[in-house]
């Protein structure tokens, strides 16, 4: 087996989630009360789009999956880009670039402020039933590989071990001076000795966890530094504008390689780093199905390509 080196970085999921376990019940009812909001509107599975995705999967021996922020939704977790829902057309906010974070002290204050405000709520998301039965398929042998492109750590939550989180995991801390890595739950506790009193409240959380606050709320909010080097602290996540590391693109590659199919749910595959994996399965001549609701970038690359909700429809795909 393969070494998930991703997963090496000092905290394994079994660190940050000691009492992770894969529920045994299979229900539809997968989305909690006030998720679906998150959720775009789409139709429910047909049958012939069904069987045709059961066929696809059970040719499979070392399924290769990539999942999304599609995936998350039916968690609680809005996404950005789902028409309608998502955040991009629900507000005019946009994510923390990593050239202003690593340039602008002030902005990492007005990030970690938001983060922190969010923190409670964005950490407390559970897997769904897509989550869980990508587990259990992973259990069986089916699945060869899983790589996420969400940091919400749900994959982890949910035991999923053949995995790799493509832009990291917000629940760990990496220094940019040492490199040493922490649990987010850590510097959870360091905010709020270093700042007593200091309160905001949060409206919605975004897909990384962030809350909108007024700037004057954050301007006496304090930030720690590494405690090994002083040096400046950024959640173990790719920022847009950043890139993933060459040693993670090609660990990917190799597990693709290996594999004999590529499913994909719940994503989009607008960000180029995923989307480089279904070039590559498609130069390969490994086949290719989506489950996601609306277009994506590579469904001109695909066999099967089915517009309906994770949860609803991952269940049904192999007998249980």
């Amino acid at each position: 087996m393969a070494t998930n080196f991703t997963f090496s970085m000092l905290l394994s999921w079994r660190s940050l989630f000691p009492h992770a376990a894969v529920s045994r019940k299979r229900t539809l009812s997968s989305v909690p009360a006030g998720a679906l909001s998150f959720v775009p509107v789409s139709d429910s599975i047909n049958s012939v789009a069904l069987e045709r995705l059961r066929d696809f999967v059970s040719r499979s021996s070392r399924l290769f999956v990539i999942t999304g922020a599609g995936l998350s939704t039916e968690s609680g977790i809005p996404d950005y880009r789902s028409e309608g829902v998502g955040l991009y057309a629900r507000t005019d906010r946009r994510p923390m670039q990593h050239a202003e974070f690593v340039r602008s002290a002030k902005s990492r204050q007005r990030y970690w402020a938001r983060n922190y405000v969010g923190w409670p709520q964005f950490s407390s998301h559970q897997p769904n039933t897509a989550h869980r039965t990508l587990r259990e398929w992973e259990e069986s042998g089916k699945v060869h590989w899983l790589v996420t492109q969400n940091v919400d750590a749900l994959h982890s939550k949910a035991g999923h071990q053949r995995l790799t989180e493509l832009h990291g995991c917000a629940h760990r801390v990496v220094c940019l001076g040492c490199e040493s890595v922490t649990a987010r739950a850590e510097l959870q506790k360091r905010f709020t000795e270093l700042n007593p009193g200091w309160e905001a409240s949060a409206g919605g959380v975004a897909p990384d966890g962030d809350v909108f606050l007024e700037d004057e709320q954050v301007l006496h909010f304090r930030v720690p530094s590494c405690q090994a080097c002083g040096g400046i602290l950024k959640p173990e996540v790719t920022f847009f504008g950043d890139t993933v590391k060459k040693s993670t693109v090609q660990f990917v590659h190799d597990r693709l390689a290996e594999s004999d199919a590529v499913l994909v749910a719940g994503s989009s595959l607008q960000v180029y780093s995923g989307y480089r994996f279904l070039l590559a399965a498609s130069e390969r001549g490994i086949p290719v199905a989506i489950l996601n609701i609306g277009t994506t970038r590579a469904d001109h690359l695909a066999e099967l390509k089915v517009s309906a909700r994770c949860g609803e429809v991952l269940p049904l795909v192999l007998p249980h």
